[in-house]
């Protein structure tokens, strides 16, 4: 049990039994230096303009940050709904300039661990459910999520408090990751489900890019753009892992327990076979409410 902790024992805990807040236990799991993170304080995929190397991993975090930033209105008030620890919210502020940057968190000991990120960014911490955003009715001109829908307890519930939330014209930004089709051998079904439980997921979280635009409409949002970029997201990324954890084993000096390597190694295996089998893919979306 070298290395584990309290944290990891209760995340164990939760995919026999999902408490009411399962993410909160996936992160306070990870913690803030979690070595396979792509760049430290970053926990985003990234968006990648090469293979998957090292010396890529931070820009690549940034650049997916900033893209999706980078479709909000200026000068407004923006909401970053599931923030992480806090280090992409300097960046969101340095896109967008807003007015008032508030950083909504289901997880409240990410930000407390993000405080001086936060701080740096001029973001407000809010401890909320982006399902029902703690933000008053026509208030925010634009949210953006990175890499946090699949957590909320239902994308159809986020996106109807973006429609609350949002101004007429507001935008709402936000990448994801869905399925392109069901499993079909026991393989590929063991893989999706332990990733589900282990990431601390409902099966509902399974749902295809049109799926995911279709709620998008259905809560009122308008003018919704879909962009498929696994390839620029989930292989680069699986590559950086996989080199990084095959350098582990040769290093006398490993970044985690082994006992840790060990569960990394599997998860990363079955990732990639539903990488590779095209059963999930990456997607940035972006919808305005009218």
């Amino acid at each position: 049990m070298l290395g584990w902790t309290g944290e990891h024992v209760r995340h164990a805990a939760e995919m026999v039994r999902q408490g009411r807040n399962p993410a909160a236990r996936v992160y306070e799991s990870i913690g803030s230096e979690f070595f396979l993170a792509p760049s430290p304080g970053w926990l985003n995929l990234g968006l990648w303009d090469g293979p998957g190397s090292e010396a890529q991993a931070e820009t690549a975090c940034r650049r997916l940050v900033a893209t999706l930033a980078s479709a909000l209105p200026a000068g407004g008030v923006i909401v970053d709904a599931g923030n992480g620890l806090g280090v992409q919210d300097a960046l969101i502020a340095e896109v967008v300039r807003p007015r008032r940057l508030v950083a909504v968190n289901i997880t409240e000991w990410q930000l407390a661990a993000g405080r001086s990120q936060l701080a740096a960014a001029g973001a407000a911490p809010v401890v909320g459910d982006a399902a029902r955003l703690p933000i008053a009715d026509g208030a925010a001109d634009g949210i953006i999520s990175v890499e946090a829908a699949f957590h909320f307890s239902s994308r159809r519930a986020f996106f109807e408090q973006c429609y609350r939330a949002l101004r007429p014209g507001g935008v709402v930004t936000m990448s994801d990751i869905a399925t392109r089709r069901w499993p079909r051998t026991p393989g590929e079904l063991l893989s999706g489900l332990t990733q589900l439980r282990v990431f601390g997921l409902r099966q509902t979280a399974a749902m295809t890019a049109a799926q995911i635009a279709t709620a998008a409409t259905e809560a009122g949002l308008a003018e919704v753009e879909v962009t498929s970029c696994g390839d620029r997201v989930i292989g680069p990324a699986l590559r950086l892992a996989a080199t990084r954890l095959a350098a582990t084993r040769l290093s006398s000096a490993a970044a985690a327990p082994a006992g840790h390597r060990a569960v990394a190694c599997a998860l990363l295996w079955q990732a990639d076979l539903l990488w590779r089998r095209r059963v999930i893919d990456y997607i940035l979306l972006r919808a305005v409410r009218p």
